[in-house]
């Protein structure tokens, strides 16, 4: 009985031992790197929490160019890692080739959709997100003018700018808000020179308060308006920390969730493909309050970023996704 019982335990051990093994997690980030103190971070973040809460490894790979993410899928897919992580829009049409070629092989596509049934697509509600931003801009500025700095100009980009006026418009109808893109290709994520030139720019029309929407390239609109002595508002993870009594807050984007709950729903066998939206009430996107820009809430700005947010989630408030039109309402 004893030996049977031993056995028993050796057996189910070893199948714990197999189901693990069978899990090989990679992730392909966007063009940014790793280590862009936004939305690539946010990725590895929440993988690293899954490593840690699990014991098992990943691999990743950092394109630092917009050919590269196809042949970064296939080599994982081919090499039977799974599930496959695409962080960002920039690789649906390579994920879509690939994910065809390995039907067996799950992949996750975050920032854009594929109807595959191997892939699971994750979106944000990035303009819920930013019209909380702009409430708190357009009640933080004293000239009445605030600045916003994407990265590469695209409708998604164009979406956190629409919800950031939008917002700020709500707040102070009398607001002015300047805009500017850092480019039209990939390297637009990476530049922090360019975001840090389009910020003085910005700041020099009268701007008090910048939103980056631009992965690395944001960490130099950050800088500018800290040396400027302007407040900032940083994006997808939380930047508050970069530098505090500057940063206003920042859009907070669950990229990291999204990252973890997929490597964990493959490790648990229940995986699902299709399509999931995160906003607010969803608590997928949000705006980050902490010690660090604890000084620049007013009890004024915490109380309308309060209401908003319970608007948007009961529906009272509506806020415009620029991507379903390419429009921006201007009333």
């Amino acid at each position: 009985m004893k030996k049977s019982l031993l056995t028993l335990f050796a057996l189910a051990a070893m199948s714990a031992t197999a189901l693990a093994a069978d899990i090989k997690p990679a992730i392909v980030y966007g063009t940014g790197g790793k280590f862009d103190k936004s939305f690539n971070e946010a990725a590895y973040n929440g993988a690293e929490k899954f490593k840690k809460e699990t014991g098992i490894a990943y691999r990743d790979f950092e394109p630092t160019g917009d050919t590269q993410g196809e042949q970064a899928l296939r080599n994982f897919a081919s090499k039977g890692f799974n599930p496959v992580i695409a962080v960002s829009f920039a690789w649906t049409s390579a994920l879509q080739k690939v994910a065809a070629e390995y039907p067996k092989t799950e992949f996750v596509l975050i920032d854009d959709s594929l109807d595959l049934p191997n892939v699971r697509s994750v979106k944000f509600k990035e303009n819920e997100g930013s019209y909380l931003a702009g409430v708190m801009a357009a009640l933080s500025s004293k000239t009445g003018k605030i600045g916003f700095v994407g990265g590469m100009d695209i409708p998604l980009i164009r979406k956190f700018e629409c919800g950031y006026e939008l917002g700020a418009r709500a707040a102070n109808p009398k607001i002015e808000v300047f805009q500017n893109m850092a480019g039209t290709t990939g390297a637009a994520w990476n530049d922090p020179v360019r975001g840090g030139e389009l910020t003085k720019n910005q700041i020099d029309q009268g701007a008090d308060v910048v939103y980056a929407a631009a992965g690395a390239t944001g960490l130099g609109v950050l800088q500018t308006a800290a040396d400027n002595k302007k407040l900032s508002v940083g994006v997808d993870s939380n930047q508050n920390y970069l530098h505090p009594g500057s940063v206003l807050t920042s859009v907070v984007k669950r990229v990291d969730l999204a990252v973890y709950n997929a490597f964990s729903d493959s490790k648990a066998g229940k995986f699902t493909p299709g399509t999931q939206e995160l906003g607010l009430k969803e608590e997928g996107v949000g705006v980050a309050l902490d010690d660090n820009n604890k000084p620049l809430i007013t009890p004024e700005i915490k109380s309308a970023i309060d209401k908003a947010t319970a608007d948007i989630i009961a529906g009272t408030i509506k806020v415009h996704d620029y991507t379903t039109d390419n429009a921006c309402p201007k009333s």
